[in-house]
């Protein structure tokens, strides 16, 4: 592949936005793209091209680019996905929106920014807005949705790229219902992520499944401890969805999940009170330990997570009026 050094990787020459070649960072968006005019029809995407671990995984079908940054997909998601309720009429939960955000990122950074070889980039801050009462509720095997995707602000050091911002709107025969910003980083070395300043696992105690919002207690990811305080402690440390590979630490996407749960926790709200969520890392997520604190506002909450008593992430939980 014809390219540039970006962090050992090599970057596209044809990339939406190419990192320029100044030396130093670059912020906001790149520099125009070099390579072909753009305008591609979609093709399939092969679950094992974006590094899913099975195909049961895949919400994305399809990628085609309609310009120098922007594209559109196909995804599908199906009504028995395990973080939906076991009904027959579901409202496909939040995180299915995240994980089809990131798959998509995926997709591009694949074939449009560094190549199928290169480290996946993670999610470093995530946002989703929903819109009230315009979202699809599926009664047979899945849902076709489409997807609109905008790349912005591509970051890059001595020509290594090192961050870059996708937008998806999400669209049901052709209404937007849904709309997620998440914005991805290179992948830091590993380190280990702070200690936790919760109790021990044997002191807490997991909330009912349908009290955080969860389809079953394996998806609860918060437990209860002494003095009133919440404590992020995934019920199932492998989780297929959430917390696949049992990380050591937690994933944007599981850390939003679980603000969600502590927000519905403490509020009293049913799940399809929900109309927002966001959240951005500051540092690495112990596994299972850190303090999980919720403040209730007019429009819902905000919460901050710590670990050794520093700030890990922050974000806010928005929720529609009852």
């Amino acid at each position: 592949m014809d390219g540039v050094s970006v962090e050992g990787q090599r970057v596209r020459r044809d990339a939406p936005g190419s990192p320029g070649t100044s030396g130093g960072p670059s912020a906001g968006p790149a520099p125009a793209r070099i390579g072909p005019a753009p305008g591609q029809p979609q093709t399939p995407v092969p679950w094992t091209a974006i590094g899913l671990p099975t195909m049961a995984s895949m919400l994305v079908v399809s990628l085609g680019r309609t310009g120098s940054r922007s594209f559109t997909a196909r995804c599908q998601w199906p009504r028995l996905h395990p973080l939906n309720e076991r009904s027959a009429e579901v409202r496909h939960h939040p995180l299915i929106m995240v994980e089809s955000a990131r798959q998509l990122a995926l997709a591009v950074e694949r074939r449009h920014l560094l190549g199928e070889d290169a480290p996946a980039f993670v999610p470093a801050s995530v946002g989703l807005g929903l819109r009230p009462g315009v979202q699809p509720q599926e009664r047979d095997a899945a849902t076709d949705v489409e997807a609109l995707l905008v790349l912005s602000d591509l970051a890059a050091v001595r020509d290594r790229l090192t961050a870059y911002r996708i937008t998806a709107e999400f669209r049901h025969r052709g209404a937007p219902f849904a709309s997620c910003t998440m914005r991805l980083a290179a992948p830091a070395r590993p380190r280990a992520a702070s200690r936790a300043d919760g109790p021990g696992p044997a002191g807490l105690l997991h909330p009912p499944a349908a009290a955080v919002g969860a389809a079953a207690d394996g998806d609860v990811l918060v437990a209860r401890a002494p003095q009133g305080r919440m404590v992020l402690l995934p019920r199932d440390p492998a989780h297929p969805v959430l917390l696949p590979g049992r990380p050591d630490r937690l994933p944007a996407p599981a850390v939003l999940e679980a603000a969600r749960q502590a927000t519905l926790l403490r509020s009293g709200r049913t799940a399809d009170a929900v109309v927002g969520l966001s959240v951005d890392l500051r540092a690495p997520v112990p596994s299972y330990g850190a303090v999980i604190e919720v403040e209730s506002e007019a429009a819902g909450s905000r919460f901050l997570v710590t670990a050794a008593r520093r700030a890990v992430a922050t974000g806010s939980v928005m929720l529609g009026r009852p």
